[in-house]
């Protein structure tokens, strides 16, 4: 959550920090703003788009080599001009609430992550004489480092971390250095591109490479407790020990075109159309099912690969968060049904915080689109300090904290997801999973040669399924009018599907803002019944599978209440369209791979009944992609 963009550079800078804002929208669109060094710190602050803010520098000539900029997401303080970054310190005895013209400001800051401690250090700089313009906890961070402050901003800055609680990403520049740029982090993401062979001279910082696609594609990931400083020519990177240290310089593609909407109306649109090649690309290269296929980015240590880590767990513990935790309760099902491996799945930010009982012999599998998930990546490391040794991860992006943290990883391919409800990350997701618990099945002597072959050809067979799954796109069109009137959902799945059933009101909530609530069929009418009427949708998930016959049961215990039903159906499932009973003809059964397919009509229903309503699809209210803080 959050985006920083940070630049030292001879040329004007200003272009480089909006365009980098414009990539990071996704992660927060609460305000944004932009500010550089032009003889002192001036600034521009928006709480509408960053194409406003592009608009307001556009409009003043903002220009200048050294600046920051940052979009947020909204923790401490509203949405509003004097909570968005850019903050300032105008030093002890000045109101920072307007840029004061006979006392510029000293430090310009920008910040991503929570600070705990944030309402003693204010109290202390208040005391100090220090007066804040924010109710945010990033204001306390850059009145500090003023405190701190003696000449030298680098030093400052790592004064000022060692106060800090929390989490955190910093970039600040100061007022009489004008050609320095500093950062730390700390439980957030924060990377240092080096400038290109035109320009040695410049660097960059930013939190995800995608927003210096085009101008650096040299990047240093910095470490926890990292600190960095840039300056024209040179840069140094200073561990939490206080010790210089050399961070490997990697090469990463970040296409700016993966940003581009192309022929769609939305980001979402194009995601959920682009899963079939996100699947091919993620599938591309697997010829068996073999443990080292998730040995990872990095050689393992003896021992440590996948092969023999697998054959000593005796049980698996997932943790993930939101979306990506529906994708494990979905693979739990395949874990202890295909691989026989008792599995548990937990969400990430409750796991951390509870007493439970650690096993040695535990594969501990982390799910994460962006890497970077901040409960998640806390309940990792809560699980290690229990003793559980033994990680996984299924993440999208391979440079990311989650992949570093874990012994084991599979990387899916899906590329980057701007929409902030997840789709092409949940289904290349459920392909890594599933390709896990076939390596484990044949580790544990569970899965004959004849059966790796009949999965393998249905997973090849995948992203010619979903095209004919995203071919019934009109019909579901049809029932979004429907939605669209409606103030509540219910979603129901049976055994596998139920998870996908909990996807589909998840997607629905967050994108339409109609209330959704999933539950198994058979819990029906130990409760949810009480809610059916008329104006109550009840969407169904109908594979034909065992549970048909006892789903058909469930479904008219729906009708006899007069509530209607919208019912995803296997084509030889004998379900017949009725009055009240609106089905929707899936192209073929698909086993135990169908929540792959099953959940593409639910991202289209939740997408097109958005559109219906006119809600923000890409950007729903106080939502934002990859989450960083707890």
């Amino acid at each position: 959550m959050c985006g920083i963009v940070g630049a030292v550079s001879k040329r004007n800078i200003v272009p480089v920090l909006v365009q980098g804002l414009q990539r990071l929208e996704y992660r927060g669109y609460d305000s944004c703003g932009v500010a550089v060094h032009a003889g002192g710190l001036t600034r521009s602050r928006s709480t509408s788009r960053v194409a406003d803010l592009l608009q307001q520098v556009t409009q003043t000539s903002m220009s200048g080599g050294t600046g920051i900029a940052h979009t947020r997401w909204a923790t401490h303080g509203a949405p509003a001009v004097h909570n968005a970054h850019p903050h300032f310190s105008h030093g002890p005895g000045v109101d920072a609430s307007a840029d004061v013209p006979d006392r510029p400001g000293r430090i310009a800051l920008v910040h991503n992550g929570i600070i705990e401690n944030h309402d003693e250090l204010r109290e202390a700089l208040q005391a100090k004489g220090y007066v804040f313009a924010s109710q945010t906890d990033t204001e306390v961070i850059v009145h500090l480092m003023d405190s701190l402050y003696d000449g030298d901003l680098f030093e400052a800055l790592q004064a000022t971390v060692v106060q800090l609680q929390g989490a955190y990403a910093i970039a600040a520049f100061h007022k009489d250095e004008p050609q320095r740029v500093v950062g730390a982090r700390f439980g957030s993401p924060l990377i240092l591109g080096v400038g290109s062979a035109d320009d040695a001279h410049e660097f960059f910082l930013a939190s995800d490479a995608m927003a210096l696609a085009g101008v650096s594609d040299q990047i240093v990931y910095l470490e926890e407790g990292d600190s960095v400083d840039l300056q024209l020519g040179k840069y140094w990177v200073v561990n939490g020990q206080g010790q210089r240290v050399t961070r490997e310089v990697k090469t990463v593609l970040a296409h700016s075109g993966a940003a581009e909407l192309g022929p769609y109306r939305h980001y979402m649109q194009k995601e959920i159309f682009e899963q079939p090649r996100a699947l091919a690309d993620t599938l591309e290269g697997v010829e068996g099912i073999v443990p080292e296929l998730f040995d990872g980015v990095t050689t393992p240590a003896p021992g440590d690969n996948a092969h023999a880590v697998f054959k000593q767990i005796d049980r698996i513990l997932i943790l993930a968060c939101g979306t990506s935790y529906y994708s494990g309760c979905t693979a739990k099902y395949w874990l202890e049904g295909i691989a026989g491996i008792p599995t548990q799945v937990e969400v990430a930010s409750e796991y951390r915080y509870r007493t439970s009982v650690p096993h040695p012999n535990t594969l501990v599998v982390t799910l994460s689109q962006s890497g970077e998930t901040a409960d998640t990546l806390a309940a990792l490391r809560h699980a290690q300090s229990l003793g559980m040794h033994h990680t996984l991860t299924i993440c999208n992006v391979s440079t990311s904290a989650m992949v570093r943290e874990c012994k084991l990883a599979y990387i899916t391919r899906a590329g980057v997801e701007i929409g902030v409800a997840s789709t092409k990350a949940f289904t290349t997701q459920l392909a890594g999973l599933f390709l896990l618990t076939l390596a484990l099945a044949q580790s544990k002597g569970q899965l004959t040669e004849e059966a790796e072959a009949e999965h393998l050809k249905a997973m090849r067979h995948l992203p010619a399924a979903l095209q004919d799954v995203l071919a019934l796109e009109p019909q579901i069109i049809a029932w979004s009018h429907d939605f669209a009137r409606m103030d509540n959902a219910l979603f129901l799945g049976r055994g596998l599907h139920y998870p996908i059933a909990l996807e589909g009101a998840l997607k629905l909530k967050e994108i339409s803002y109609i209330h959704a609530e999933a539950y198994p069929a058979g819990e029906l009418k130990h409760g949810p019944l009480a809610l059916v009427t008329s104006a109550m949708p009840v969407v169904t998930v109908a594979p034909n599978d065992a549970l048909l016959e006892k789903l058909k049961s469930n479904m008219q215990e729906v009708r006899a209440r007069g509530g209607v039903l919208y019912v995803l159906a296997d084509g030889d499932s004998r379900i017949k369209a009725a009055p009240g009973l609106n089905v929707i003809r899936m192209p073929e059964h698909y086993g135990v791979l169908s929540p792959l397919l099953h959940v593409v009509p639910l991202q289209l229903l939740a997408y097109h009944t958005a559109c219906a309503k006119g809600t923000d699809v890409d950007k729903p209210r106080n939502l934002a992609k990859s989450v960083t803080v707890e």
